[in-house]
């Protein structure tokens, strides 16, 4: 059903719920803008950072499909993470959490009866222990090592029951630490390549040099070529251009099938390529990502750029490289 056809009270009862888990979204900003909850999201993220084992994210319900997201989302850039179920827990599975590993529990009531035997593992055994929860003063907040008191809000739902801003609230957080661990240990966009080799953001993350045509494949003529050579070169290559190089294969210019339009019926096909040359044609380096090349590609209207390593030709790749990479 289209929004349109909704209702007027429906549609005013979607905008609400956007306003109350927005203004939610506005306190929770305001605490970590805070001494206390600032302080605590510092610890807890140079705790996460420091492991030497795994971040094991754990939750009970709905704080549980939050806590597999947020786990998820730091094993996707670059912390190793895994969702440990409290019931699962509680028959054979604390034996997963390693003294070198960090807990992170996500509970809002901090009273989730579920998650004692983890809580009590923890402090046994001295693993450290973080705690998302509204309740401070809860069982699960005085358990931690690092307790990450979160605002109490209203609940969008109108019974004040379902968890709708609380989860809200939850989730945000677990992004922020994860953006957080990423920016600590600089993780970069090769980096996220490694952990999204699949599908079109893979193939964005890939870089031109994975892609570039190169050696023999490249169209490539010097600088004492006549227009008649070029022409040949470029027609016996899938490019529809040329490059021109000089004698140290340094690109100083490239010809394309434009240009040879532009000048075939009014000069001689003898003349030498450099009169008819572009001088500076588009480049760029083998390290370029090819989202980025598809980006320089529309904006400077062309369909082919030169890759080069310095002023040295090393490659040339096509917008329909990039169409059968899936990068665009």
């Amino acid at each position: 059903m289209k929004i349109e056809s909704l209702p007027t009270r429906h549609r005013a009862s979607t905008l609400k719920t956007l306003e109350i888990e927005m203004q939610a979204l506005a306190t929770l900003k305001t605490a970590l803008e805070g001494h206390t909850l600032g302080r605590q999201v510092d610890r807890a993220v140079k705790a996460l950072a420091a492991t030497k084992g795994r971040v094991i994210v754990t939750g009970m319900g709905k704080s549980g499909h939050i806590a597999r997201k947020i786990a998820a989302t730091m094993r996707s850039t670059g912390t190793s993470a895994l969702y440990l179920h409290p019931g699962e827990a509680s028959h054979g599975d604390l034996g997963v959490i390693t003294k070198q590993d960090v807990v992170l529990a996500i509970t809002w009531s901090g009273e989730t009866a579920e998650l004692g035997d983890i809580l009590h593992y923890c402090n046994h055994y001295g693993v450290t222990l973080i705690v998302a929860t509204s309740h401070a003063d809860s069982t699960a907040g005085r358990a931690a090592n690092i307790c990450l008191a979160m605002p109490a809000v209203k609940e969008a739902c109108p019974n004040e029951l379902a968890p709708t801003s609380s989860t809200t609230l939850q989730l945000v957080l677990g992004d922020a630490l994860a953006v957080a661990l990423i920016e600590a240990r600089g993780f970069t966009s090769s980096d996220f390549r490694v952990f999204h080799p699949g599908g079109k953001l893979g193939a964005q993350l890939s870089t031109v040099a994975e892609i570039m045509g190169v050696d023999d494949a490249i169209p490539r003529v010097g600088g004492d070529a006549s227009l008649t050579s070029a022409t040949i070169e470029m027609s016996a290559k899938r490019y529809g251009c040329t490059a021109v190089v000089d004698e140290a294969g340094r690109l100083v210019g490239a010809f394309t099938d434009g240009d040879l339009r532009r000048c075939i019926a009014v000069h001689d096909l003898a003349d030498n390529i450099g009169l008819h040359m572009s001088p500076r044609p588009v480049t760029v380096t083998g390290e370029t990502l090819a989202s980025e090349a598809l980006r320089i590609l529309n904006e400077n209207a062309v369909s082919v750029l030169f890759v080069v390593d310095g002023e040295t030709l090393v490659g040339i790749v096509h917008m329909h490289d990039l169409v059968r990479a899936g990068v665009a």
